[in-house]
C-alpha cells in the first residue's frame, strides 16, 4: 500500500460554517485530502497547517489561512501520515527543538551567568563610570536635600579647614552638613561628602569628625561610590535620583552598605591623611569606641564578629552603615604613635562654630522623619 492508501478518521470545522465535518483524511503530495461522510472532498495544503493544541485523545491543528479552522486528528497516527504535518508543540518552539532536558541546561547555565554578571557588574562598571555622569547623579542626589545644607560663615570656614586636613589634594571633594538628626555620613557621586548634623552634634572633638570624614573622603578618592550605588540600588535609583523624595534619599543612602575590602581601604586612606596631616587618630578611635557602646554592640572581639556579620540589634546611625565600630576603634588606636606631639585641627571656637552651624543657619529648614 502506498502512503497514500491510509485513511484516517477524522472530524473538523471548515472555519467559514459552525457545521462539524466527518469523513477521512489522506494525502496526496503536499496536500491533505479530507473527504466527508457524504461523499463532498477538500483538499488543505500541508503548508498552511499549524499545529493548535494536544488533547486527552487527539490533536488539533488550524489553518494559516482560515483562523477557525480546526482538524482533529487522534494520537495514535501512522508514522507515515505523521511525517506530513507540523511538529506538536509541549513547551515552545526553541525547547520543543532542543528538547526538555537540554533545554533545561541552557537556562540554568544562562541564569548562572546573569546571577555572576549582576553580582559582578558593580566592581568592575562602578570605577569605568564617566565622572561626568557621576557629577550628575551626585547633583541630583544633593538637590534632593533642598534647603537642609547648613552653612554659615564661620561653620563653613571651620569645614573647609577640617577637611585640609584628610583631602590635601588640589581638588578638593565638596563637603556639607545636612541638618538630618541621625548619626550618619555618607559619600556621594560626584566627590561629595555629606555628614549628618546628628553625628556632628555627637562628636566630642575635632579629631572624631576628622576620622569620619576622612574615611567618606577616601570612598571618593577611592571610587568607591558608584560601585556600592550599583549594587545596592541598581541603576534605577540613579537613573530616578532626581526625582525621588528626600526620605527615600536619606534612608536609601544611609542603608548604602561598602565590601569589607572598600570600608579597610576607605580607614587605611583616613588614617594616611591624619598621620600625612599630624592629626591624633586617637579622636577617631574614642569616637568608634563611644558609638560602639551605644549601640550595644561592645568593643570586644565576639562583638566585632556579630557587627560584621550583620546581626547587631541596633539598626540605626553609623553603626548600621558600617562595620564593626569595635575593630575599627582599634584600628585607629593602634595607628597613633607614642609620645607623638600631635595638632589641633580646630580651635575650641572653630569646633563650637561648626557644631553650631545648623542652629545658627536661619534660613535651613529640618528633616522630619515622620
Amino acid at each position: 500500500m502506498s502512503d497514500e492508501g491510509f485513511l484516517i478518521p477524522v472530524v473538523w470545522y471548515d472555519g467559514v460554517t459552525a457545521l462539524r465535518r466527518e469523513g477521512t483524511a489522506s494525502w496526496s503530495g503536499d496536500r491533505l485530502l479530507l473527504v466527508e461522510t457524504g461523499g463532498a472532498q477538500h483538499t488543505v495544503p500541508f503548508t498552511d497547517l499549524r499545529f493548535v493544541e494536544s488533547l486527552r485523545q487527539e490533536q488539533v491543528y488550524g489553518r494559516e489561512s482560515l483562523p477557525d479552522f480546526r482538524l482533529r486528528l487522534p494520537l495514535d497516527l501512522p508514522p507515515e501520515f505523521e511525517r506530513h504535518l507540523p511538529a506538536p508543540s509541549r513547551y515552545g518552539g526553541w525547547i520543543d527543538r532542543l528538547g526538555l532536558g537540554k533545554a533545561v541546561v541552557v537556562f540554568g547555565v544562562a541564569s548562572a551567568a546573569a546571577v555572576a554578571l549582576f553580582m559582578t557588574a558593580p566592581e568592575w562598571l562602578g570605577p569605568r563610570v564617566p565622572e561626568s555622569f557621576e557629577a550628575r547623579i551626585g547633583e541630583a542626589m544633593i538637590g534632593n536635600f533642598g534647603n537642609r545644607l547648613c552653612s554659615t560663615p564661620e561653620g563653613d570656614a571651620a569645614l573647609a579647614k577640617l577637611l585640609d586636613a584628610v583631602d590635601p589634594a588640589d581638588r578638593q571633594v565638596r563637603a556639607g552638613i545636612a541638618n538630618i538628626d541621625m548619626v550618619n555620613a555618607v559619600a556621594l557621586p560626584g566627590g561629595q561628602v555629606m555628614l549628618f548634623d546628628g553625628l556632628v552634634q555627637q562628636a566630642e572633638s575635632p579629631a572624631e569628625l576628622a576620622g569620619v570624614l576622612g574615611h567618606e573622603v577616601g570612598h571618593v578618592r577611592e571610587r568607591h561610590v558608584m560601585t556600592a550605588l550599583l549594587r545596592q540600588f541598581g541603576l534605577s535609583i540613579l537613573l530616578s535620583g532626581a526625582n525621588s523624595g528626600l526620605g527615600d534619599t536619606v534612608f536609601g543612602l544611609a542603608a548604602m552598605g561598602y565590601t569589607r575590602d572598600a570600608e579597610r581601604e576607605a580607614d587605611e586612606f583616613a588614617r594616611a591623611r591624619m598621620a600625612q596631616s599630624n592629626v591624633s587618630p586617637l579622636g577617631a578611635a574614642e569616637f568608634f569606641e563611644r558609638m560602639a557602646k551605644e549601640s550595644g554592640a561592645g568593643t570586644d572581639d565576639d562583638a566585632d564578629d556579630d557587627a560584621d556579620n550583620g546581626s547587631g540589634t541596633d539598626i540605626t546611625g553609623w553603626i548600621a552603615s558600617h562595620p564593626s565600630a569595635g575593630s575599627r576603634a582599634r584600628a585607629y588606636r593602634n595607628a597613633a604613635t607614642e609620645g607623638a606631639n600631635y595638632d589641633p585641627i580646630l580651635t575650641p571656637s572653630e569646633f563650637e562654630d561648626l557644631k553650631g552651624m545648623c542652629e545658627a543657619d536661619p534660613d535651613v529648614e529640618e528633616f522630619e522623619f515622620f
